[in-house]
């Protein structure tokens, strides 16, 4: 009986895999609702978020704060729930991996951040592909988090 416990009666591998997955869900609650309101505005006032977007990309000072939440964000969801799994619970670690990146480049590489922003403003359909993206991420992580 590999990894059970006098005390708790179950095999640790059994009470990790019970943990992890309640980190998921928990993970799952909060990102899922809140990537479908954002694919929600997106899509439905594509001028506004364009405009809203032009506006952030050309203040240092937002890129560099939001970079600093974005980082933090990135760390709080990788150092919480790093797992590597063939199963759903993995594209929350590459969206807190990706957090992290994309946190570190607001903060260290400001005017790269305009450059992209720039161009991908300038992409035909851009924001509602990004949209359409967004909301079935979103409403994938809504269905495993409270299903």
């Amino acid at each position: 009986m590999s990894g059970f416990c006098p005390f708790l009666g179950d095999s640790a591998h059994n009470l990790m895999r019970r943990k992890t997955m309640n980190t998921s869900v928990l993970i799952a609650k909060l990102m899922g609702p809140t990537m479908v309101v954002m694919a929600v505005a997106m899509l439905k006032d594509r001028d506004g978020i364009t405009q809203l977007t032009r506006e952030f990309i050309n203040s240092r000072a937002l890129v560099f704060l939001a970079g600093v939440f974005t980082l933090l964000g990135g760390l709080a969801v990788t150092i919480h729930h790093n797992i590597w799994v063939a199963d759903w619970p993995v594209l929350i670690t590459l969206l807190g991996w990706a957090m992290i990146l994309g946190g570190i480049v607001r903060v260290a590489l400001p005017n790269v951040v305009e450059a992209w922003g720039e161009k991908m403003l300038e992409v035909k359909n851009g924001l509602t592909i990004a949209g359409i993206v967004w909301l079935a991420i979103g409403v994938f992580l809504s269905f495993v988090g409270y299903f």
